[in-house]
């Protein structure tokens, strides 16, 4: 069982890297457990969608949408 130092290190981690079969099992099985990492996990996703969005030259008056 993964501890919440390592879980928010792998979901980062995911965001620039496919993680091995056995690493998203673990992170999968973690946030399953702790509301905390998964919020963790939901707000990096938002995060760099909305980085992403407003890179894009996009957000001019507008806001994105959240994908669930």
């Amino acid at each position: 069982m993964l501890n919440c130092w390592t879980a928010t290190a792998l979901a980062s981690q995911a965001m620039d890297r496919e993680l091995t079969m056995m690493e998203r099992l673990k992170l999968k099985a973690h946030i399953a457990m702790c509301s905390g990492c998964r919020n963790f996990t939901s707000q990096v996703r938002d995060l760099r969608q909305m980085s992403r969005f407003y890179c894009s030259g996009a957000g001019q008056g507008e806001s994105p949408k959240k994908q669930d």
